[in-house]
């Protein structure tokens, strides 16, 4: 099989994440050719942990599943993805995204990825009605389209793959 490249794959804490993430994103993914960097926010570890899904996550990828960070003293433990995607990222997260803070390892691997022209980086928020409504959510997600991120809501995991092919 060829490989596509190298997509970072993030997830933040929303409810479910644990029983879709590796059989409905990553999966698919590396079935089409990706190679994958996997990237958790420090707060959905643990669910994955009771989930007892990180051992099947990390089959997956060459890289280790990264949630902390690194001291100075060591290297990357993987180059720059050509692609990101972030799902499901919480109303928390987007808001963080947009206003460029990077207090985790994931977030910050976003924010460098954001300023990568040829990166390509797809964020699908998953934010119920009444965080959708808090009066920064639009500023945030226009912040983040107009630096070119896809922000998608009401997509199928597997069906954000499809928007990195185009």
């Amino acid at each position: 099989m060829t490989t596509r490249g190298l997509l970072g794959l993030v997830a933040s804490g929303c409810g479910g994440v644990e029983t879709w993430f590796r059989t409905g994103l990553a999966e698919p993914a590396v079935q089409r050719g990706w190679q994958l960097a996997i990237m958790l926010t420090p707060a959905v570890v643990p669910w994955f942990e009771e989930a007892d899904e990180l051992d099947a996550l990390q089959a997956l990828s060459d890289f280790p599943i990264r949630w902390e960070p690194r001291m100075p003293s060591q290297p990357k433990p993987h180059p720059m993805p050509d692609a990101f995607v972030f799902a499901p990222a919480s109303s928390n997260s987007v808001a963080k995204l947009a206003l460029g803070i990077g207090d985790n390892q994931a977030l910050s691997a976003l924010n460098e990825a954001i300023g990568v022209e040829s990166c390509k980086v797809v964020v699908m928020p998953q934010a119920n009605a009444d965080k959708r409504r808090h009066p920064m959510w639009e500023t945030h997600v226009t912040t983040l389209t107009g630096a070119g991120v896809a922000v998608v809501t009401d997509v199928a995991p597997g069906r954000l793959l499809d928007l990195l092919d185009t």
